[in-house]
């Protein structure tokens, strides 16, 4: 009788320390916002079709190449899948774009410039931008740290405007 009640306080125990486990490890609506290496992240009071188009028409007042406008919600149903609404810009300037290029080749992986926009469990819209530092230190940029320097301001002047009312 002492063993099974030893073995029951056992396994109730176990059950337990699973279920703080579940809990401590568990996926919550702030993950969405959690930092990622490499990405500045903002948040956009706007749907992520209107950020997007919002993005799109800062680009376009810039002179910046739109390369490509990927909705991966779309392509996802399209093999019936579910995806919330996740978007990805694909633009450039072959100018700046090169210089990096000329630095280290290895560079043109992270080339054309990319902003994803995505909706989290929340439904909160997210904005998304590779941070130049990074990709400094990802490629060995070093040489190149003064037009890294200006593609961040020029990037984080672009989300600003996409996200903010006018």
């Amino acid at each position: 009788m002492k063993q099974l009640r030893r073995l029951l306080i056992a396994v109730v125990c176990m059950a337990m320390l699973c279920l703080a486990a579940a809990e401590l490890y568990a996926p919550t609506p702030a993950a969405a916002t959690a930092p990622i290496p490499g990405l500045v992240p903002f948040q956009s009071d706007f749907s992520v079709a209107e950020t997007g188009d919002r993005l799109e028409a800062a680009l376009a007042e810039r002179d910046l190449n739109v390369f490509a406008r990927i909705d991966h919600a779309a392509n996802a149903a399209s093999v019936e899948l579910e995806l919330r609404d996740t978007e990805l810009v694909i633009f450039g300037n072959p100018n700046v774009g090169t210089q990096l290029m000329q630095c280290n080749q290895s560079a043109a992986i992270d080339l054309p410039q990319k902003m994803l926009i995505w909706e989290d469990e929340t439904g909160q819209t997210w904005l998304a931008y590779n941070s130049p530092i990074y990709l400094m230190e990802r490629h060995a940029l070093s040489a190149c740290e003064p037009v890294i320097n200006r593609i961040g301001e020029v990037l984080e002047g672009i989300a600003q405007q996409t996200i903010q009312a006018s």
